[in-house]
């Protein structure tokens, strides 16, 4: 027995698809481990850029600690907001979020969060973006239950507002 979370919800991932933009102009900056930017208007100023991977659900235990913050920034006011998601590996399993040879798991930072669901697929909660809910860390957990054959079993992500800069 592997365990599982409790009062699960589903969260809606976007991954950052790397490949797909380090072959489209203007790319994906290697050194900094981000998007490139690029002038879509001619300001002179570049605008993100991002591909994504067709978004999935994940069944998930919600740990909120500043959510409200959010609502607010349509207000012009810009707090900090921060989410942790605990994820249980059997699911990302099930759902090809696993990598097969290394066994790491395939959310990671720059995944985007776009809203929540009820376990019937209804939405509880969309997120606003910008600003967004950005995986700024994936940390696996759980290590050494199920006595039997010994292994993690949860992976803990946390989500942060990333405020638009030029």
């Amino acid at each position: 027995m592997r365990g599982r979370i409790i009062f699960p919800f589903l969260a809606e991932l976007r991954r950052l698809d790397t490949e797909a933009m380090a072959s489209q102009a203007p790319g994906y900056d290697e050194d900094f481990k981000e998007p490139a930017l690029l002038d879509t208007d001619g300001d002179g100023a570049g605008e993100t850029y991002r591909r994504e991977h067709p978004p999935v659900r994940v069944p998930c235990q919600v740990e909120p600690q500043t959510v409200e913050a959010l609502r607010m920034t349509a207000a012009g006011n810009t707090p900090q907001s921060s989410l942790d998601l605990v994820f249980h590996f059997k699911d990302l399993e099930r759902l090809g979020l696993v990598d097969s040879q290394t066994g790491e798991a395939l959310i990671r930072p720059s995944d985007r969060l776009s809203g929540l669901f009820d376990t019937e697929g209804k939405l509880v909660w969309a997120v606003r973006t910008p600003p967004g809910l950005y995986v700024t860390e994936a940390r696996p957990s759980g290590f050494g239950l199920f006595r039997l054959r010994p292994r993690r079993n949860l992976l803990i992500v946390s989500f942060n507002d990333r405020p638009v800069g030029r």
